[in-house]
């Protein structure tokens, strides 16, 4: 959908988005987890994410408060950092290859009702 005030893209993406925004919630987040994502993971706040204990890769978004993706990680592997990112507000962890296959980029909004 494009917005005509400012020409942003916005995105709706296939997936259902579970939200994490509690300290548990975003502690665990998809540690120990056997099976890889059907659907997308929403952690708030956060600007970093580790894959320790993780036995799959993921696509990562990290996302502004106003939801612009400001970086994109595809196939993120387990045992791999992604430090700091400056601005972001959140991180949506997606099943692999959704970026891809979803040609999401950076400058876009994601919307998340």
């Amino acid at each position: 959908m494009i917005n005509s005030k400012n020409s942003a893209l916005y995105r709706t993406i296939p997936f259902t988005v579970i939200r994490a925004d509690s300290f548990l919630t975003r502690l665990k987040g998809l540690m120990f987890r056997r099976t890889p994502l059907e659907e997308g993971l929403l952690i708030v706040p956060c600007n970093s994410i580790h894959m320790c204990f993780m036995f799959f890769s993921i696509d990562v978004l990290f996302l502004t408060q106003n939801n612009e993706i400001i970086k994109v990680v595809e196939n993120l592997k387990p045992w791999r950092f992604v430090p700091p990112v400056k601005g972001a507000h959140a991180v949506l962890e997606l099943p692999v290859g959704a970026i891809r296959s979803s040609s999401i980029k950076v400058g876009e909004f994601i919307n998340l009702q």
